[in-house]
């Protein structure tokens, strides 16, 4: 029987209209829990005495005061249009054809839009589309998204109005032209046939003026040799996948070498066909990509790989000139020969800014008649002139410049002798600098005058000759910005919009296409490139060359890393935080040094107990001019005698807090030259580095990256180079993975999707991290998070060195070892890196297992499996366990430890309104306290589907796709639904080459990859 008794805990109870009695009754806690503002406070956190049992207790009081704390998602209110345009159609996004043209990146791309916002760049993959886009290029659209943009210009450090600037600017040419005084267009590398069309004719306004263009890191040496030898300034483009020997003497044609956008090419050549592959023999100081992809790589100084270029040269094309020994000239002679023997299938390049080398190089190819050495499709992705910039100062310095306008360029920054220009601008009657920033050099000059983005400007570019392409807008400028074409127009008494200017120049090179076919296509092919001959004397080339001597001391070998390149995007925080490829370093430049010259400097790295990565550092000194504590980075295949150290940081102009990082290596760059005779001492304390890679070699884990060498891959059976687990089953030995506890659903009906990754085909560049950062609103954490491990990206590529000279060894000494002592000896060995280790790269994100482990285990049932292959992660469910992260074997989740979104504490792109146009809306931004991993970009997939249904048809073969397999170019990564068998990613499962990850435990991922096979 029911109880009817009443209890009431105080007399106030009585009282129905109490206000205490409603409190009590919907409270759980008379006063509120300041559970948010304790949490939330980094400093209280810190200086807390509190206990962990303690801490327990005071979070504790219930589930609801910790998880609504932690939980609570932010309410965005939204703006309808008033009038809605006719082309933007909400939830669907549109895409726009454009070229990236910005002096040091030239790319055709597709700019993908949402409600008018640009919110991702990919690639143009129409035919003939000059696409590869790098990770510098993916970035580039959060760049325009930068609070500390130049929002209009200044005259003197003022705001002013554009029409006060052009007042002072005309005033200044009418003067210069009056007076016979000196005007100087100083630009970097537009290669814009409609630009140049607009110089010559303000040239002819103004008779004394004159163009310098001018390229923050040079290839004036490579452009004098091609001019030389074709009359022509500019640079031989090449094909690497029609070479089947490549022989490359310092240069990094995978990374920044000459424009770069050479991977795709190269990677066709990788891929095992019908027994063949390319060969690639690599000459280099610094590890670079290049270096890393080569089946041979030879660690040589500068001068070593001079007295190799002309070796080459005796053997291939026949000459006496004596070259100094090397350390390798075995592999010398026998990489010349090789050569030689493939003929025209045979090619060689080189980095080294020496006119004389690069000749030798144009001798080399042209004798073999190399079909991948392309000089008649003249590249015009640089074109700076080092002696017209070297005149330039001197004459600024002389009083000889009356007005000086610029864009595209910050020479205080970039200039090694900045001091310099910077005194020369003081004789410099009106100075005048187009820049997206108010830059060093912008600060400098008497008028800052605010430029746009390329996202935001109309233009053309000839990256080569006989590639017309156009930039187009995607989005109305954000602020008071004018572009350096709009303004040459009106100082020169010209009243035509840019764009009326640029179309009547682009129909000349549109041919058979209307303009808005050129518009939506972003490119035309103009005429058929006609063979050249080349006139220089190359002989004399090679005795120049072969006197040449090595200075004393170390040799400083400058570069470009890949995600930062020259530097203009240093406030870029998804390139800050991108970790180096060969380093997985972020957030840094360092000086690059070999174990033995560390150990002679008494350079050291080491781990911290929380897994950070610490070094020395160093003082540098070249020619007097000194950089103090530069951090010292001990880099496995560093040439012996040579360091490095990358361009591109130290900035400290219109760069926000945590992106003033590194030291300026530009000082050191004397007379545009890549190579200094520098001098190094140890310097006192240590340097944080921020390291996600704690692991160096590939020891003891040959199950999860599989390589071979082409001769084993050709005359050996599958089993025996892409070994499968095999258990024991009913006492007959069968494969793991035919064995299962699981009780599985039928899978061939409807979507079933699988990533395919080459691991031939992967050069380890890095873009599709930037493009995942970009489609899945991943937050920067930044330098003090990464040193935690606590990165965000969903995306990571692993990077392996061999510990003897080649994988294989690795593993012979690991099988050979016999006994308790003799195998921990060679454990221990094994977990450092050979001098010149065998490298391998290895994209890892979550594997979307069939049998995924960390679904048993969520509480909550927060990670699920979709019946389209996909492991899902309900972010509303998750209450941060972290069971599946301990759970997962691959190590791909990450936990959100705080809210990046608004918060100062992560100053970055989600922490101010500007930055966060560039977030996707289709994709959710996490709140803290949820674990976040790979999607397969399920909402692309949904997409294409709902795509497909809307149009009423079928998708078709190929047409899915996931950010990481869209931005890379090389072809390494291909997604796609295995139950189309039509489908690449169909043919790709079927190969021999292909495993799976760890494929013993069961997991049965929908990720899988091909064996890496090596031409060794």
């Amino acid at each position: 029987m029911a109880s009817n008794k009443k209890y009431w805990k105080s007399v106030e109870e009585l009282n129905e209209n109490s206000s205490i009695v409603e409190t009590l009754r919907n409270n759980e806690f008379v006063e509120e829990i300041p559970t948010d503002e304790f949490l939330g406070d980094k400093n209280k956190l810190s200086s807390s005495s509190t206990t962990r049992r303690d801490f327990l207790k005071y979070v504790g009081f219930s589930t609801a005061a910790a998880t609504l704390a932690a939980c609570e998602g932010p309410v965005v209110k939204s703006i309808p249009y008033v009038v809605q345009p006719e082309e933007i159609i909400p939830g669907i996004a549109d895409y726009y054809a454009t070229t990236i043209a910005d002096g040091f990146d030239f790319v055709n791309v597709l700019v993908k839009t949402r409600e008018g916002r640009p919110i991702k760049i990919e690639n143009n993959k129409l035919a003939n589309a000059y696409s590869g886009a790098n990770a510098r290029v993916n970035a580039s659209v959060l760049s325009m998204y930068d609070s500390l943009r130049l929002k209009q210009p200044k005259v003197e450090g003022k705001d002013v109005s554009w029409d006060e600037v052009d007042l002072r600017v005309r005033a200044s040419l009418k003067d210069a032209k009056e007076k016979g005084g000196n005007i100087v267009l100083f630009t970097n590398t537009m290669a814009s046939p409609s630009t140049d069309k607009l110089i010559e004719e303000f040239v002819t306004e103004y008779p004394t003026a004159k163009h310098i263009v001018y390229d923050a890191v040079s290839s004036s040496a490579a452009l004098d040799a091609y001019e030389k030898a074709y009359g022509t300034r500019g640079l031989a483009d090449y094909d690497f996948g029609k070479a089947d020997v490549i022989v490359s003497v310092g240069a990094d044609f995978l990374g920044d070498w000459q424009g770069g956008g050479y991977d795709s090419a190269y990677a066709k050549g990788r891929v095992p066909k019908n027994g063949k592959m390319s060969k690639h023999i690599q000459l280099e100081a610094n590890m670079s990509l290049s270096g890393a992809n080569a089946d041979v790589r030879l660690p040589l100084t500068v001068a070593e790989q001079r007295a190799a270029l002309v070796k080459l040269y005796n053997v291939v094309v026949g000459g006496g000139a004596s070259a100094s020994s090397t350390s390798s000239d075995e592999a010398i002679a026998k990489a010349a020969q090789q050569l030689k023997a493939a003929g025209s299938k045979g090619v060689v390049v080189t980095g080294l800014d020496d006119v004389n080398a690069q000749l030798v190089v144009l001798a080399i190819n042209e004798a073999l008649q190399s079909e991948a050495f392309l000089p008649e499709q003249t590249k015009y992705v640089r074109k700076g002139d080092a002696k017209a910039v070297s005149q330039l100062i001197k004459d600024m310095n002389a009083g000889n410049v009356h007005t000086l306008i610029m864009s595209g360029v910050n020479p205080v920054y970039t200039l090694a002798d900045s001091a310099s220009f910077v005194e020369g601008l003081k004789n410099v009657k009106t100075s005048v600098s187009f820049s997206l920033k108010e830059d060093e050099t912008a600060l400098s000059a008497t008028i800052a005058a605010a430029a746009p983005h390329y996202l935001e400007s109309w233009g053309d570019v000839m990256i080569h000759k006989g590639h017309y392409s156009v930039m187009q807008p995607t989005i109305r400028p954000l602020f008071d910005t004018r572009q350096f074409q709009e303004a040459i127009l009106l100082w020169t008494g010209n009243n035509t919009a840019y764009y009326d200017y640029l179309k009547e120049v682009g129909k000349g090179f549109a041919a058979d296409l209307t303009w808005n076919q050129l518009v939506h296509d972003g490119f035309a092919i103009v005429g058929e490139n006609t063979a050249v001959n080349a006139s220089a004397d190359f002989s004399g080339a090679v005795s120049e060359l072969a006197r040449t001597k090595k200075e004393e001391g170390f040799e400083l070998v400058l570069y470009t890393k890949t995600g930062m390149g020259d530097g203009q995007q240093a406030n870029n925080p998804w390139l800050q935080e991108f970790p180096d490829p060969i380093s997985r370093v972020s957030w840094d430049n360092y000086l690059t040094i070999s174990r033995v010259d560390a150990e002679n400097l008494g350079v050291k790295n080491y781990h911290v107990a929380n897994g950070g990565l610490n070094g020395s550092y160093v003082n540098i000194e070249v020619n007097g001019v000194k950089l103090e504590k530069v951090p010292a980075l001990i880099q496995p295949g560093q040439a012996v005698g040579t360091v490095g150290l990358a361009f591109g940081y130290g900035r400290k102009a219109a760069l926000k807090e945590e992106m003033q990082v590194g030291v300026n290596a530009y000082k050191l760059y004397n007379n545009f030259d890549n190579v200094q005779s520098v001098k190094i001492e140890k310097a006192s304390g240590d340097h944080e580095f921020a390291c996600v890679q704690l692991q160096n070699t590939l020891m003891s884990r040959g199950d999860i990256l599989k390589d071979t060498t082409l001769e084993i891959f050709n005359t050996k059976d599958a089993k025996e180079w892409n070994i499968f687990p095999m258990v024991s089953y009913d006492h007959e030995e069968v494969r793991a993975a035919s064995v299962d506890i699981w009780e599985s659903f039928d899978r061939s009906v409807g979507h079933h999707f699988n990533l395919s990754i080459d691991l031939n085909a992967c050069t380890g560049c890095g873009a599709c991290v930037i493009a995942c950062h970009a489609e899945n609103n991943v937050p920067v954490v930044g330098k003090s998070e990464i040193r935690r491990s606590r990165d965000m990206h969903w995306l990571r590529i692993d990077r392996y060195y061999s510990s003897e000279d080649t994988f294989a060894e690795d593993v012979d000494k690991k099988v050979n070892a016999k006994g308790f002592v003799e195998t921990r000896s060679a454990f221990l060995t094994l977990e450092h890196p050979a001098d010149n280790p065998q490298v391998a790269f290895q994209p890892v994100m979550c594997q979307h297992c069939n049998h995924a482990p960390c679904e048993t285990v969520c509480p909550v049932a927060a990670t699920s499996h979709g019946r389209q292959g996909q492991n899902h992660m309900a972010y509303n469910r998750c209450v941060g366990t972290r069971y599946c992260a301990n759970n997962c074997p691959y190590k791909v989740r990450r936990f959100n430890w705080f809210s990046y979104a608004k918060n100062s504490e992560f100053d970055y792109n989600m922490n101010d309104d500007l930055g966060r146009m560039v977030l996707n809306p289709d994709v959710v931004v996490r709140s803290r306290g949820v674990m976040e991993k790979c999607s397969l970009c399920i909402q692309m997939t949904q997409a294409t589907i709902l795509k497909a249904k809307n149009e009423g048809r079928a998708v078709k073969p190929n047409e899915f796709e996931t950010a990481c397999s869209a931005a890379c170019s090389s072809g390494a990564m291909v997604f796609g639904d295995v139950n189309e068998k039509a489908s690449d990613v169909t043919k790709l499962a079927e190969s021999d080459r292909a495993y799976h990850l760890l494929e013993h435990i069961g997991t049965k991922p929908n990720v899988f990859y091909h064996v890496k096979v090596r031409n060794i």
